[in-house]
């Protein structure tokens, strides 16, 4: 697989599995600090956390034009990881009595991920404009440098629990992750200043743009609004990783040394690495025998995977999870991040790549700031729904989001043939 990928894909997995090392290090703990050291309540803590999320995701768009417009990929995505390092020092440094560190910190570390992380996947599109048969495969491997980072990021943040017993401590581990994603960047970004838009001396001439008619760009844009439409959707039950399944670790499942609240997120990201390489491989055998499932497809079935995910929590509510009691086995979280886990592979990364296919070139940067505002809209909502986890019973609220998960689903059916229009 190396021989065939471009040399840049894997500058670009490196320096995200550190932005994601140091991202996950702190949504790992983010709401068990404000619950333990900050002492919020969980109406707070939810509203601050899809607020979080949904900044997050939603600077994307100024992201995306600065980088179309102004700055370019390379440096924008510079100025992104220099504000996380700064906002992950501010985290270390608030307590009970200095909320404005943590809140200035969260500002700039919300604002500095949706600026990096816009430009980082144009990139990785950009990588493939020479093969586009690749990019579906290309933007698996980069999420695999997401997960590995996402892996490492809440192991070391359970290692440093168990001996420092200090939220505070992860955060700084996580500043020395950005540090770390920019001294990657610096020493290969020779291998990525020719697909950046605005310092390539080939790009434009290796990539005439094809005039396109009016019609078909609007076409374009409103496939590709029902597509972010769809995704948010997705977010909704997803990002309950950092509120809901984790207070569900907290308070319903019993603890172990080794095995904390903040643990569970490793489950996620490794099973990412597990399933992918399998999947990638299963893939490719069907491409060559002309039988993959086009991207509509696989986000089709993504949502009814997410709807299961949701129902093992429906189940292990029943079974005893709604009395807030750690008297429940970890297997139930560990299955729910395993079926999750499926669920994700097919809808994110193939998300990146629609968007990467689909989306008129002068405005590239923009649409696929639009793919994460699409993330912003459902994390927020995730958030929002998160501060009912204490009004509803468990079953109720997990219910709720397995529904969801299917109504997105009869939505991807419903506009399948004019997703599936641009897909190739």
């Amino acid at each position: 697989m190396k021989r065939k990928h471009p040399r840049g894909i894997w500058n670009l997995f490196f320096i995200e599995m550190w932005e994601r090392f140091g991202f996950y290090i702190m949504s790992a703990v983010y709401v068990l600090y404000m619950e333990k050291a900050l002492h919020f309540d969980d109406a707070k803590k939810g509203v601050l956390y899809g607020l979080f999320l949904f900044a997050s995701y939603a600077f994307p768009l100024l992201g995306g034009w600065l980088g179309d417009n102004v700055l370019g990929q390379l440096k924008t995505i510079r100025i992104g990881a220099m504000m996380m390092a700064v906002g992950y020092v501010l985290l270390a440094i608030s307590s009970a009595e200095n909320h404005v560190f943590f809140y200035l910190g969260l500002a700039l570390i919300a604002s500095g991920t949706g600026i990096f992380k816009v430009n980082i996947s144009v990139l990785c599109g950009n990588l493939y404009r020479a093969k586009p048969e690749l990019r579906d495969a290309g933007f698996n491997i980069y999420y695999m440098g997401v997960n590995v980072g996402a892996t490492l990021g809440p192991a070391v943040a359970t290692i440093l629990g168990v001996i420092f017993d200090d939220y505070r401590i992860s955060f700084w581990a996580a500043a020395a992750g950005m540090c770390l994603s920019l001294i990657i960047m610096q020493f290969g970004q020779k291998n990525l200043i020719e697909v950046d838009t605005n310092q390539s001396t080939t790009w434009h001439s290796e990539t005439p743009a094809r005039s396109m008619d009016p019609k078909e760009f609007r076409q374009r844009i409103w496939t590709l609004c029902a597509l972010f439409f769809i995704a948010a959707l997705f977010w909704v039950p997803f990002y309950q990783n950092g509120m809901a399944l984790t207070l569900f670790a907290d308070r319903s499942t019993v603890a172990y040394k080794f095995l904390r609240p903040e643990t569970y997120l490793i489950f996620n990201a490794f099973f990412i690495l597990v399933l992918t390489p399998p999947l990638l491989a299963l893939f490719s055998r069907l491409r060559t025998a002309s039988r993959e499932p086009s991207t509509p497809v696989k986000i089709f079935f993504g949502l009814l995977i997410m709807a299961a995910a949701m129902f093992i929590m429906v189940a292990a509510s029943w079974l005893g999870g709604n009395l807030d009691t750690p008297i429940m086995s970890p297997m139930w979280l560990i299955s729910c991040y395993l079926v999750i886990t499926l669920a994700e592979i097919l809808i994110s990364p193939m998300g990146q790549s629609y968007v990467s296919k689909v989306a008129p070139p002068k405005i590239q940067g923009l649409m696929m700031g639009g793919w994460f505002a699409s993330t912003a809209l459902g994390s927020l909502s995730s958030g929002i729904f998160g501060s009912f986890y204490s009004r509803l019973s468990h079953d109720q609220y997990f219910m709720l989001l397995s529904g969801l998960s299917v109504f997105a689903a009869v939505l991807v059916l419903l506009f399948m043939k004019n997703l599936k229009r641009f897909a190739h």
